[in-house]
C-alpha cells in the first residue's frame, strides 16, 4: 500500500508551488473562515494575471484586485466599501476598464463548481434568468457564459452553464492532519465544491491534528488527503473573519479594514501596514496585539459548545476473524481459494 505523503509546508513555499502568473484561481471559502493569511501571502509574492472566482467577495478580492493581481473575476457578489461613489478596487478598475467580471448568481456560480467536481462538461439550471441582464450581459466569457441546447430526453431547450476547473483553490478550514485530510463545519455553502472541482489545492488551518481524531470524526472530511497538495498550519488565519469553535468575527478589525477600502489612498495604506510590513500571520497578529493589546483578541475565543457523539461502533471491522477464518463460512483465506478453484470460480 501507497504510504500518506506529509504535506505540511509554509504558506511561502504553498504559494509559491502551486500559485502560477495567469491562474484561474478560486478563493474556497465565503464570508466567513475566509483564507486571509493565502490572499495576504499571494500579494507578497506578486502572482499575477489571475482570472478569480469568488462566490462572495469581501476583504479577500479587494485585496487581491487592488494589488494588480486580478484580470478577469467571476462572482455572486463584491462588498464594494463605499458604493459606486465610494472607494472599492474592484468598483474603481470596472469603471477604469483595467478589470473584466463575469456576474452570476449564487445557484449558477455553485452549480459551474458541482458540474467540475463531478467531471461533467456543464450543468443544466433554471431558465428564469434568461429574463435577466445577468444572462444578457455578457462579459469575457462571451456566448459560454450560458448556452441554451435542446434537451436529448424531452426536446425542449434547456439553459445550461459551463463547468468551471479552476487551477488552484486556496481554502481555510478549521482542522486538517498532516496528510491533507481537511476538515470543515460551520455554513458549508460551495466551500467542498470549489475544492474538488479544482486541479490544486492548498489548504490552510487552525490546527493540525492527528489522523485519529480525523478517523474519528469522518463525516466532518471535505477534502480527502489524495486532492490535497499542501498544508498549512495558520492559527488565525481567517482573521478578521470567524471560524466556527475557534474565534468570532473582529468587528472592529473588519469594520477599520472598510473605513480603509473607501479610498484608494487608505486601502493601499491598509494592505502595506497589514500585509506587506508582516511577514507572515505571526507578524500580522504581533502587529494587532501590540497595537490593539490582547483582551480585544482573547474576548473573540470561542466559548466550547461541542456536538453529541456519533457512535461509529461494530461489532468487527473485518470478515476474517483473530485465526485466519472468515467469520461465516469458518475456512481460511487458502480453503476458499481451493474452493472457488474447485467450482471453476477463481480466476488468476
Amino acid at each position: 500500500m501507497k504510504q500518506p505523503i506529509n504535506k505540511v509546508m509554509s504558506a511561502k513555499e504553498a504559494i509559491n508551488r502551486f500559485v502560477k502568473d495567469g491562474d484561474e484561481l478560486i478563493i474556497g471559502n465565503y464570508t466567513l473562515c475566509t483564507c486571509v493569511e493565502l490572499v495576504c501571502e499571494i500579494i507578497r509574492q506578486g502572482q499575477k494575471n489571475l482570472t478569480l472566482y469568488s462566490q462572495s467577495g469581501i476583504l479577500d478580492v479587494e485585496m487581491l484586485v487592488e494589488a494588480g493581481l486580478v484580470d478577469r473575476l467571476i462572482t455572486t457578489y463584491v462588498m464594494r466599501s463605499g458604493g459606486k461613489d465610494g472607494g472599492s478596487a474592484v468598483e474603481r478598475r470596472i469603471q477604469n476598464g483595467s478589470l473584466e467580471l463575469e456576474d452570476y448568481t449564487n445557484f449558477n456560480y455553485n452549480a459551474r463548481l458541482v458540474a467540475g467536481m463531478h467531471g461533467f462538461s456543464f450543468m443544466q439550471v433554471f431558465e428564469g434568468i434568461i429574463a435577466t441582464d445577468l444572462f444578457k450581459k455578457r462579459g469575457f466569457m462571451g456566448e459560454d457564459k450560458y448556452r441554451i441546447i435542446k434537451c436529448p430526453y424531452s426536446g425542449k431547450d434547456i439553459l445550461t452553464v459551463p463547468a468551471a476547473n479552476p487551477d488552484v483553490c486556496i481554502v481555510h478550514v478549521p482542522r486538517a492532519d498532516k496528510f491533507g485530510n481537511a476538515q470543515y463545519w460551520g455554513a458549508m455553502g460551495s466551500v467542498a465544491a470549489a475544492a474538488l472541482a479544482s486541479k490544486r489545492i492548498i489548504v490552510s488551518c487552525e490546527e493540525i491534528v492527528e489522523h485519529d481524531v480525523i478517523q474519528s470524526s469522518p463525516h466532518n472530511t471535505i477534502i480527502p488527503a489524495f486532492r490535497t497538495d499542501a498544508v498549512v498550519e495558520i492559527p488565525w488565519g481567517a482573521h478578521p473573519t470567524e471560524v466556527v469553535g475557534y474565534y468570532n468575527l473582529d468587528r472592529f478589525a473588519y469594520g477599520m479594514f472598510q473605513m480603509a477600502a473607501t479610498s484608494e489612498e487608505g486601502l493601499k495604506k491598509w494592505i502595506d501596514e497589514w500585509v506587506h510590513k508582516s511577514k507572515d500571520r505571526n507578524g500580522y497578529m504581533d502587529h494587532y496585539t501590540q497595537t490593539f493589546g490582547t483582551n480585544r483578541l482573547n474576548r473573540l475565543k470561542a466559548k466550547p459548545y461541542y456536538s453529541a457523539p456519533v457512535n461509529y461502533g461494530s461489532a468487527f471491522t473485518s470478515s476474517w476473524d483473530e485465526e485466519g477464518k472468515e467469520r461465516y463460512m469458518g475456512v481460511t483465506r487458502q480453503e476458499l481459494e481451493t474452493i472457488m478453484e474447485e467450482r471453476g470460480l477463481f480466476y488468476e
